[in-house]
């Protein structure tokens, strides 16, 4: 078994945009270069560079989980800013673990794929990883680990289990309120409310659309929201959040101040919070807010 790791910048393009090419490419490379160096010490193998990322492999799990942990405390602690200015940067990270075929000192298979889904899945500053690792961590590791449900990820057939890796302190409460939603009973009845919008479907409803489009069953009017955003549907017993968008969606649970990012991808809703069609919620973000009842 092998454990697959993809960590990314985020908002590369934005930062290639107010440097320039050969400005924004130079910072890329050398903050690449210091952070391969931290893989290599927690027992990882750079694979490949990816740009603006990197692909690394590891021989345990928790060495992975150790090595990412590390790297975003240090963005944490000692913020780098590109240029000198902007935002600081962030990586978002995503850990699989499982079989994996090399060639030519290369990596390739669903465990491969799997970790850059969750990548992708994964909002700033956050590490997603799943059911695999989980059961090889030590109690130590797991207590940091908080479920998400099952999700399907992209060019997946079958729903992973995701795990949202909460690195840093006084995330206690939203954990607990996590796992109050997670060990709930299976809900009969959604309530989605936008504006003065609110649509009801339970497990007999057709699928809800949600779109700017007029033909939507929940309509957003904002550039920012798709014709065809997202559909949500009850399926194998959950209700189940389809992003089909240009921009993604980004789903709140609880009183979570993190979101679960989907670009393409699906996740389960439970308990209650908000869904914010393409972009982060802020002021003025078309919001949708959601909960499950019997």
């Amino acid at each position: 078994m092998t454990t697959v790791v993809f960590a990314d910048l985020v908002g590369s393009t934005s930062m290639f945009e107010r440097l320039g090419d050969e400005t924004a490419s130079r910072f890329v490379s050398q903050l690449v270069g210091a952070l391969s160096q931290v893989f290599e010490q927690h027992s990882g193998r750079v694979v490949k560079l990816l740009g603006d990322g990197l692909f690394v492999v590891f021989p345990q799990e928790g060495d992975a989980l150790a090595a990412c942990i590390s790297i975003q405390k240090r963005f944490l602690d000692k913020p780098i800013r590109a240029g000198g200015s902007g935002a600081p940067v962030q990586m978002q990270m995503g850990i699989e673990s499982g079989e994996v075929v090399e060639i030519d000192g290369d990596c390739f298979g669903d465990t491969v794929n799997s970790a850059a889904r969750l990548a992708d899945l994964a909002g700033a500053a956050q590490i997603l990883t799943t059911q695999n690792v989980w059961s090889a961590l030590g109690t130590m590791q797991r207590a940091s680990l908080r479920s998400l449900g099952p999700m399907h990820l992209r060019g997946r057939t079958e729903a992973s289990h995701v795990y949202r890796v909460e690195w840093q302190t006084g995330r206690d409460e939203d954990a607990t309120m996590m796992g109050r939603s997670m060990a709930s009973s299976v809900p009969q009845v959604l309530s989605l409310v936008a504006g003065e919008q609110s649509v009801q479907i339970d497990a007999r409803s057709l699928a809800v659309s949600i779109g700017r489009g007029a033909g939507a069953s929940l309509t957003l009017n904002d550039p920012r929201v798709s014709r065809m955003h997202a559909t949500l549907e009850w399926r194998g017993g959950q209700f189940v959040l389809s992003d089909a968008s240009s921009y993604g969606t980004w789903v709140y649970f609880g009183n979570q101040s993190e979101a679960v990012v989907l670009r393409r991808t699906e996740c389960y809703l439970v308990g209650s919070g908000q869904i914010s069609a393409g972009c982060e919620r802020q002021e003025g973000s078309p919001l949708i807010s959601f909960s499950l009842g019997s």
